[in-house]
């Protein structure tokens, strides 16, 4: 079934500390479908601890669809991730959206990019699983550069007693060069 909704309906506001319940639901149930399919992302479930610093800082949005939370993203603005390629990015993390929303992602990126534009840095900066080749087709189908796959260790329950890295993240750009 197909929830009817236009971009007219979607309302984004930063979450507060009381707003971290529902932050973590929409994770969760993110999580938990993810998991259904086979990709090992996130955890099962998210613990608070997650959230609670990107929440404090005023980096996590809620996107309300019609009044009720359907979506949330951090955008924040370093990454040491991305060190060593420079340059100055906004960086979205834990962009996650209710199945009964479908294309509230795209809407969610746009304003990412907006509000990189209005900071004035350079690109859109995002990662994921190396193994979730659906998701890497849709951040390339998006206009996303994939600028190269860097080991994580993980959480604590993911890492391996060999001590190779737990997770490969692939890391995808969207540059933003003046006046685009």
């Amino acid at each position: 079934m197909t929830v009817e909704w236009n971009r007219e309906s979607v309302a984004f506001r930063r979450a507060a500390g009381e707003h971290t319940h529902e932050v973590l639901g929409v994770l969760d149930e993110a999580a938990a479908w993810l998991g259904a399919k086979g990709v090992r992302q996130w955890p099962a479930r998210f613990g608070a601890d997650w959230v609670e610093g990107a929440i404090a800082r005023g980096e996590t949005w809620l996107v309300d669809v019609d009044g009720e939370p359907a979506g949330t993203f951090t955008l924040d603005w370093a990454d040491p991730m991305w060190a060593e390629l420079g340059g100055t990015a906004g960086y979205v993390h834990r962009l996650a959206v209710r199945r009964r929303v479908p294309g509230l992602g795209a809407v969610i990126l746009d304003r990412a990019r907006e509000a990189v534009r209005e900071r004035g840095v350079d690109a859109l900066r995002l990662d994921c699983v190396r193994h979730n080749g659906r998701l890497r087709a849709y951040y390339e189908g998006r206009g996303f550069v994939h600028r190269g796959d860097v080991p994580v260790d993980g959480p604590p329950w993911e890492r391996p007693e060999d001590g190779r890295p737990a997770v490969w993240l692939s890391r995808y750009e969207l540059s933003l060069p003046p006046g685009a």
